[in-house]
């Protein structure tokens, strides 16, 4: 059983920037992947982006390329990280963290252990 606990969510302008973080405990698995999924208001859970349990694998949702970076502690692989620039008011979600025993998927179904998420709401 793995247990993931996020953090770093808050309130921030348009084009302002948040980092958040996620922190995996309990069973270690030798091959992992590690995923953000957002959920807005009235909306499914989408993906977000997910990293490989090396770092050297990700994939971004076409919504956050090139804003969204996803990264695994270079010390602690248990921690990963995903930094968000320039947010948009459609970036407002609860943002989960999701554990996969295999391989990197855009798919929730692929990944067995969620966190509880952390708000992120980005307003003027």
């Amino acid at each position: 059983q793995v247990q993931l606990v996020e953090s770093g969510g808050g309130l921030v302008q348009p084009g302002g920037s948040l980092r958040l973080s996620c922190v995996a405990s309990g069973r270690a698995y030798s091959s992992n992947a590690m995923a953000w999924f957002r959920q807005a208001p009235g909306k499914e859970r989408e993906f977000v982006a997910a990293v490989s349990w090396s770092g050297g694998s990700t994939v971004y949702a076409d919504a956050v390329k090139g804003r969204f970076t996803i990264s695994r502690d270079r010390v602690r692989d248990n921690i990963v990280f995903l930094q968000m620039n320039t947010l948009k008011p459609e970036d407002t979600a609860v943002y989960y963290c999701g554990y996969s025993t295999t391989y990197v998927s855009l798919e929730s179904a692929n990944y067995g252990s969620w966190g509880q998420g952390t708000q992120v709401t980005v307003s003027s």
